[in-house]
């Protein structure tokens, strides 16, 4: 079969029937473009052409190919999306009967971000999960940040109590990657959750050794909490819930993001939410929501 613009528009046709969302059917539609283009780069004009190893080229020129929007080469994440839409496309042609495309390449980062994610059942358990003691408050402040919120790992690590901002209903994010300062929203249950934490359960903590500090975030020595006690208390929420998924800090962000798509969000609210500099870091999200909701 002849490489075609029909062909890209066809397969376009057959995502939106399918329900992808918009934006994927888009980055879709643009990365099997820039994929034909290739193949014609490289004199193959018909699909019964490609093989395992043309494949397995590609992959590695987008592996070395340099990005056009800034410097360095192109993110893993906007890799993962490309051979995913290569993915998409081979099953498009064999539902259709149109021929066959062999996508051997497996994205390790695509597969460990899909079984970290946490369906909205399994955030309920771990906030069901918390009790109601010092460490219990603290714990659903913690889901808020990093699940409400959207947070990384060391974004929330890293707040104050003065950037929670109860008032006007945000958290502001000083410290995020590449120096990026941005606002959060506060949802209301996180809101209130956030209040308890900040005027109960952290005072109850303060009280211990009688001294300020201004870490939103404390262990029980009235320090700024560390990594890995706040791992630890997630991974004491996952064993009370009775989730056998993998669940850390990063897996509540990467579960937020993939929600937010599938309750109709658009990609861009989504990336400015994560506080991505691209959207490109964001489209891995856009094919997880649909294949999660499955």
């Amino acid at each position: 079969m002849e490489v075609t613009d029909v062909l890209i528009e066809s397969f376009g046709n057959w995502l939106i029937t399918l329900g992808y969302a918009d934006s994927t059917v888009y980055t879709s539609k643009r990365h099997v473009n820039d994929f034909f283009f290739y193949l014609k780069e490289h004199e193959i004009r018909k699909l019964e052409k490609v093989k395992a190893e043309t494949i397995i080229a590609y992959h590695n020129y987008l592996q070395e190919r340099k990005n056009k929007r800034q410097t360095g080469s192109l993110s893993e994440n906007y890799i993962i999306s490309n051979i995913n839409a290569l993915k998409r496309l081979s099953k498009y042609l064999q539902e259709t009967e149109q021929g066959k495309l062999s996508i051997e390449i497996k994205c390790k980062g695509n597969q460990s971000h899909q079984k970290s994610i946490l369906t909205k059942e399994e955030v309920k358990l771990l906030y069901k999960a918390c009790d109601h003691s010092i460490l219990g408050i603290r714990d659903r402040a913690i889901l808020g940040i990093y699940y409400g919120c959207g947070l990384r790992r060391s974004e929330g690590i890293a707040l104050n109590v003065s950037d929670i901002h109860l008032g006007k209903n945000l958290v502001h994010v000083r410290k995020g990657k590449g120096s990026r300062e941005r606002y959060v929203p506060l949802s209301l249950s996180v809101k209130e959750d956030l209040e308890n934490y900040i005027y109960v359960a952290r005072n109850q903590i303060l009280s211990f050794k009688n001294q300020k500090q201004e870490a939103l975030f404390l262990s029980m020595r009235s320090k700024r909490i560390s990594e890995n006690a706040l791992l630890l208390r997630i991974h004491k929420l996952k064993e009370a819930a009775s989730i056998t998924k993998e669940v850390g800090l990063h897996s509540l962000r990467h579960s937020i993001a993939t929600h937010l798509l599938q309750s109709g969000m658009k990609l861009e609210e989504v990336s400015q939410f994560l506080g991505h500099s691209s959207l490109e870091s964001t489209q891995i999200y856009t094919h997880l929501a649909h294949e999660v909701s499955l």
